[in-house]
């Protein structure tokens, strides 16, 4: 496919193995911490691990808030991965005080309970179940296995955004998707032939 997909380096998250996974489909990806490559490019790609607070600090750095924002608006492809996913929101509680994320959309970004029995964070295989339709999900089947890693869950006021939901103790928001805007709690770069169909179809949308 003859599309750049710019993938924000912004310090955070594995952004080399989201890189591959768009070589192995056959796109071209590129890492970036040049906002006009960003801005410039078919599609960006917002991943993330680690500590919300951290990761806006440094979004704000990189002089990539204004950035992701401005993507967004303009309606250009876009796909946020894990953390990339809960930053698009109003605040984090994690920390132990509401942190401010990008407010894009409305919504907060809450701690699994330690009581509820299960290992937090919450890490492995774990089935997504639909929403709604989205061209994010097209040619899988009903409630597949992707990968999981984190201590936070979304929970989104507009539920008519979210795409998917997962069952981890309780029902959280495992997916949104919004014009051409899409994010996922899970990793599709590390979800085998699910996630690598995820991501083809993000292509294809582009």
């Amino acid at each position: 496919m003859n599309i750049l997909i710019a993938v924000i380096d912004y310090g955070v998250g594995n952004l080399r193995s989201v890189e591959k996974a768009f070589s192995f489909i056959g796109c071209d990806a590129c890492v970036t911490s040049d906002p006009n490559t960003v801005l410039s490019a078919d599609a960006v790609v917002l991943p993330g691990v680690g500590a919300f607070a951290d990761a806006m600090d440094s979004l704000e750095k990189a002089g990539m808030v204004d950035v992701v924002k401005e993507t967004i608006s303009k309606g250009k492809p876009f796909l946020g991965i894990c953390l990339g996913m809960q930053l698009l929101f109003d605040y984090s509680e994690e920390g132990g005080s509401e942190v401010k994320g990008l407010g894009i959309f409305k919504g907060g970004i809450k701690q699994f309970s330690h009581d509820m029995g299960l290992k937090v964070p919450h890490m492995g295989w774990n089935s997504i179940e639909y929403n709604k339709q989205s061209p994010l999900f097209k040619n899988l089947p009903d409630k597949p296995f992707v990968y999981f890693v984190h201590s936070f869950y979304l929970d989104a006021d507009d539920k008519n955004i979210v795409a998917a939901g997962t069952n981890y103790g309780i029902d959280f928001d495992s997916a949104i998707g919004v014009g051409k805007v899409f994010a996922t709690q899970f990793h599709p770069e590390k979800s085998g032939d699910v996630g690598l169909t995820i991501l083809r179809n993000f292509a294809n949308i582009i």
